[in-house]
C-alpha cells in the first residue's frame, strides 16, 4: 500500500474477520501479555476525558506500543455512555488506529468496539484458565447482562470446555432474560439461569465475570463464595475495598489498576501500600508466581485493560484483512511529502 494510502475496516468487517477465532485471540492475548511482563513494551498510563455534569460518560486514550514478535503502534479511542442503553443505542463506541514503529505512519483505523470486547473477553478466558488452579470450574456466575459479559461467556465456553452451567444476574431483569435467549443460541448444550440476586451467584458458583456499570463498589462480602472460587473482576468497580483486602489479587499491571478510583485503587488508598496485590497474570504465565495463594481462598482478577491487548488485536486484524482483501483504502489520506514538494522542515 503507497505510504500515503491509509486502509478503513468498519465493524462488520471486523466481526466477520474474527468469526470462530476466539482460541487465536486468546493466544493473541497471552503473547502480548507476556511481552509486556518481559519489558517489551511501551506503556503510558491511559487519558480519561470526563464531563463534569456526567460522571458515567467518559471516553479514554490508550496509546500503546508492543515489542517481542508484535512490532506495532497505536491508540485505542473508546467511548463507554452507559446513557446511551436507554436510547436503544450500544454503551462503547471505539476506534484503533495502528502506526508503523518505523515511520509513525498511521496505517490502518479500524472499529474499535469488537476490539475492545474481544480483548477484554479473551483476557478474563485467559485469567481463568490459569488462575483456577487444579479445580476447574463447570459453573459459571455472570453479573451484568451486557455485550462485554456476553463476549467473555463466548471465549469462556470456547477455552473451558467443562462449562456446562451459566448462572445470571442484571439488575434489569429485562436484559437478563435476553441474555440467557442469546447464550443459548450459541451454546446450546449449556444449562442458562437467571438467578433472582447477586448472593445466589457468588454462593453457588465457582468462576464469576463481573462485567456492570457500577460506578461505586456495592459487594462487599466474599466470605460466601464458594471454596477456591476465582472472581474475573472485569469492570474493576465492584468489589469494596474491604473486599479486595480479604482476597488473593492479581492483576494484568499494578501501576495500571492502582488509578481512577477501581477498587483496587481503593483499596490502596485505604491502607497504604499495594501488599495486598499479589503478582501480575504474566507472573503466573511465565511461572514466576503460582496460580493461587491457596486452595481455599478467593483469587480476583482485576484487569484494567491495558492498550497493547488492543493493538495487539488490531495488528491480528490487520493482517486478516491484508492477506484476504478486506478494508476500503483512502488514497492520498495524508498530504504530500514536504521533502517533495521543495518545503522541507
Amino acid at each position: 500500500m503507497p505510504d500515503r494510502d491509509i486502509l478503513v475496516l468498519k465493524g462488520h468487517e471486523v466481526r466477520q474477520l474474527l468469526v470462530n477465532r476466539e482460541h487465536e485471540l486468546i493466544d493473541v492475548v497471552r503473547r502480548a501479555y507476556t511481552a509486556h511482563g518481559t519489558g517489551n513494551s511501551a506503556l503510558p498510563f491511559s487519558s480519561f476525558l470526563r464531563f463534569p455534569n456526567e460522571p458515567q460518560q467518559r471516553i479514554i486514550a490508550l496509546p500503546a506500543f508492543l515489542g517481542s514478535d508484535f512490532d506495532v503502534a497505536g491508540i485505542k479511542w473508546v467511548a463507554s455512555f452507559p446513557l446511551n442503553l436507554s436510547k436503544g443505542m450500544d454503551r462503547a463506541s471505539a476506534i484503533v488506529v495502528l502506526n508503523s514503529p518505523q515511520t509513525g505512519k498511521p496505517e490502518v483505523i479500524i472499529e474499535g468496539s469488537l476490539i475492545n470486547g474481544k480483548r477484554t473477553a479473551a483476557s478474563a478466558a485467559l485469567a481463568a484458565t490459569f488462575l483456577q488452579g487444579k479445580r476447574k470450574a463447570s459453573r459459571v456466575g455472570i453479573i451484568g447482562c451486557g455485550f462485554i459479559n456476553f463476549e467473555v461467556v463466548r471465549f469462556l465456553l470456547a477455552s473451558n470446555p467443562e462449562i456446562s452451567e451459566l448462572l445470571l444476574f442484571d439488575l434489569d431483569s429485562a436484559r437478563a432474560i435476553d441474555f440467557k435467549h442469546n447464550c443459548q443460541n450459541f451454546s446450546a448444550g449449556v444449562s442458562v439461569e437467571v438467578a433472582k440476586d447477586v448472593d445466589s451467584i457468588l454462593e453457588s458458583t465457582p468462576l464469576i465475570s463481573l462485567a456492570t456499570t457500577a460506578l461505586k463498589p456495592h459487594i462487599g462480602d466474599l466470605s460466601r463464595c464458594a471454596s477456591g472460587s476465582t472472581i474475573l473482576h472485569v469492570s474493576l468497580r465492584d468489589l469494596t475495598a474491604e473486599a479486595i483486602l480479604s482476597s488473593d489479587n492479581v492483576v494484568d499491571d499494578i501501576d495500571h489498576v492502582c488509578r481512577e478510583q477501581t477498587s483496587v485503587h481503593l483499596a490502596e488508598q485505604l491502607v497504604g501500600n499495594r501488599n495486598f496485590i499479589r503478582c501480575t497474570l504474566a507472573d503466573v504465565m511465565l511461572g514466576n508466581a503460582p496460580a493461587r495463594r491457596d486452595d481455599e481462598g478467593v483469587t480476583v482478577f482485576s484487569p484494567f485493560g491495558l492498550g497493547i491487548l488492543d493493538i495487539a488485536v488490531g495488528q491480528y486484524i490487520y493482517q486478516l484483512a491484508s492477506s484476504q482483501g478486506e478494508g476500503t483504502v483512502i488514497q492520498s489520506f495524508l498530504p504530500e511529502s514536504s521533502q517533495r514538494n521543495g518545503h522541507s522542515k
